[in-house]
């Protein structure tokens, strides 16, 4: 009976044990975190785009601080997404993280980069 029973638990630790390891090793490293402040970056297109707009004399020049305002509207959610495959994590607006740990990265200053490209 003793004998039956090891039989039938050695396959299930072993098993386990695998699964484990392979959790442990493989699946936990892989996934990383990265936070931005979007609405600090838009806060300050915004600030931006009034003081362009204000300064505006002339047709043109209101023409133009409406195509910044565009630009940055199309580019906001492709630059977000660039930055998810750049890094290879998992990219959250700072505000919804509750408690950042060590490992948590701050990719602010990377999508301001990414959003000043033509």
């Amino acid at each position: 009976m003793l004998q039956r029973l090891w039989q039938l638990m050695l396959p299930t630790l072993v098993t386990a044990a695998a699964l484990y390891a392979y959790d442990r090793w493989q699946v936990q490293p892989a996934l990383k975190l990265a936070v931005v402040d979007v609405g600090e970056v838009y806060r300050s297109k915004e600030a931006e785009f009034t003081r362009l707009l204000t300064r505006a004399g002339s047709d043109e020049e209101r023409q133009q601080a409406l195509e910044v305002a565009r630009h940055f509207a199309q580019r906001l959610p492709q630059a977000l997404d660039e930055l998810g495959r750049e890094c290879g994590c998992l990219v959250m607006i700072r505000s919804a993280v509750v408690a950042p740990s060590s490992r948590t990265i701050d990719l602010t200053g990377r999508l301001r980069a990414m959003l000043e490209r033509p």
